[in-house]
């Protein structure tokens, strides 16, 4: 399988896509969102015992609307939830949107993870603050954007580490499609291994994107090691796949469930009792399959791969807070690559 990234190594390699992130520091909690120039199908895999969506019945491959508008990943729990109206205004703003008659609906999915015990001032009375937030993704999207302490991931832990906000991209082949992804780490799982401190994702590392370090012999043995204070839905990692092959929503669902194996390649465990882990698929359409069943495999396999990458990255990229060490800081590395 073909090994070399994207020009940016980020989701926004796949053709026709865009990010934006927003935060606010002393609510400690963030928004991000994926923006498609055009028509995006999309579909979603989600698991574990906490999830927290919007308009998930939509993405069912029978559902009758086709694409959606842009896909949300917040912070704030079911708080965060409300980002994706401020997305919403903002889309039907400039006339973007399922049209029904005279009538503008913008589609918009959204998934939330869990960051309302890392510290943040939570106390903003009876105006959520998450519409605002998602207003200021929308407006901030772009080719590239930050990792790590950036929108929905600038208030996630992760594995004992401050998390973030990740993303990967690789080229299926060199005149082929592009996938991506993009992830906010949130897990309460373990991410590295407990001698070395190498991510489980190590062997799927391109050019030492998230620090390099390699496994030990000591490193063997069981990897599940669980933090005591976890509760029911306080954790989660949230993420989407992206490809520009032409793929329906059934193959979008298809590529997305793939995609999951690399949340438990890089997190473990995850799909717990504790997550509500989620994974979108999506595709902005624009090269035709020859050879549908085969190609999809082929794309959800990379799609694995990238999603394991990026949330090494996510957790890699991200700076210490208050009451949490980063990664980098634990382990001696300079300051963000990115």
């Amino acid at each position: 399988m073909n090994r070399q990234p994207g020009a940016l190594n980020l989701i926004t390699d796949v053709p026709g896509l865009s990010v934006g992130n927003a935060h606010d520091e002393r609510l400690r909690s963030g928004v991000t969102v994926l923006i498609p120039d055009g028509d995006m199908i999309a579909s979603v895999d989600a698991r574990g015992g906490g999830t927290g969506s919007r308009e998930f019945d939509l993405l069912r491959p029978e559902a009758t609307v086709q694409s959606v508008n842009a896909i949300v990943l917040s912070g704030g729990s079911a708080f965060g939830l409300d980002a994706a109206g401020g997305v919403m205004a903002a889309l039907r703003d400039k006339g973007i949107g399922y049209r029904a008659g005279a009538a503008i609906v913008p589609i918009v999915p959204a998934a939330i993870l869990f960051d309302l015990n890392n510290g943040g001032d939570k106390v903003w009375g009876s105006e959520s603050p998450y519409p605002t937030l998602g207003r200021s993704a929308f407006a901030a999207a772009a080719g590239d954007f930050t990792l790590g302490n950036a929108g929905a991931g600038y208030g996630a832990n992760a594995g004992g580490y401050k998390g973030g906000l990740g993303s990967a991209s690789v080229l299926v082949t060199d005149d082929g499609p592009t996938v991506g992804a993009l992830v906010a780490v949130n897990a309460v799982g373990a991410l590295t291994h407990p001698v070395s401190g190498a991510f489980f994702a190590w062997d799927s590392e391109i050019n030492a994107e998230f620090g390099g370090i390699l496994p030990v012999a000591e490193d063997r043995g069981s990897a599940v090691r669980m933090p005591k204070l976890s509760g029911p839905g306080e954790n989660t990692t949230i993420g989407i796949v992206a490809t520009d092959a032409a793929l329906t929503k059934s193959q979008c669902r298809q590529f997305a469930v793939m995609a999951h194996q690399g949340l438990t390649r890089a997190i473990r465990p995850a799909n717990t009792p504790f997550d509500g882990d989620i994974v979108f698929g999506v595709s902005t359409g624009m090269r035709p399959l020859l050879d549908p069943a085969r190609e999809l495999a082929v794309l959800g396999a990379h799609a694995a791969d990238c999603l394991a990458r990026a949330v090494a990255r996510g957790v890699f990229e991200a700076e210490s807070q208050s009451d949490s060490v980063s990664y980098r800081e634990k382990f001696g590395f300079p300051c963000p690559t990115r």
